[in-house]
């Protein structure tokens, strides 16, 4: 079983404890980044790809949810590397950070935020898939448009959705009609090619 880095300490899986309080819990206050890893350029081990980028983005998606994370992107860059590097081979890690320790309901209690990070090894990707469309849409006006959050209850019961229509990922469309993205894939179109 692959460690998890919790806080500042790689710990085994089993003796990593978030409180059941914690906002990413009770009201899916956070948000995450999940990077692939890639073959270290002249080297022979697998590393977090396209970190700058990612930690770019969840610092958009902080500021978006107005979480402050006090760990600098050298402390968060050393977690996914200590995390991917127990990885053999391909894999993926995820940075989730959430609003810590709250009280029930929408309020934050001030605590210091949950960060950790997890990972897991890629047998491979399908050469092909199926799509479905489902009848939800994205809110592009939503508080959290644009943002990478942990709230995926809709991603999860449109994935479900798909498996049930013998497809593999389904997509979104925005409150336009535009084709927007999928449950976990991004969507890129091919015009004249």
């Amino acid at each position: 079983m692959l460690p998890v880095w919790l806080d500042g300490h790689l710990l085994d899986p089993d003796d990593a404890r978030v409180p059941v309080s914690d906002h990413g819990l009770t009201v899916g206050d956070g948000v995450f980044e999940t990077l692939r890893t890639a073959p270290e350029p002249g080297g022979d081990r697998w590393v977090p790809f396209a970190v700058t980028r990612h930690l770019r983005r969840l610092r958009r998606s902080l500021d978006g949810l107005g979480l402050e994370l006090d760990r600098s992107d050298d402390d968060l860059r050393d977690a996914l590397h200590a995390v991917a590097g127990h990885i053999e081979g391909a894999g993926r890690v995820r940075l989730t950070v959430t609003g810590g320790p709250g009280p029930l309901g929408s309020a934050r209690s001030g605590e210091p935020l949950t960060v950790f990070v997890a990972g897991s090894a890629i047998d491979g990707w399908p050469e092909t898939g199926e799509a479905v469309t489902v009848p939800w849409v994205r809110n592009e006006r939503s508080a959290v448009a644009g943002l990478k959050t942990t709230s995926y209850a809709e991603n999860v019961v449109a994935l479900a959705r798909a498996v049930e229509a013998g497809a593999s990922e389904a997509l979104f469309a925005n409150t336009a009609g535009q084709l927007c993205e999928g449950t976990g894939s991004n969507v890129f179109v091919v015009l004249g090619g």
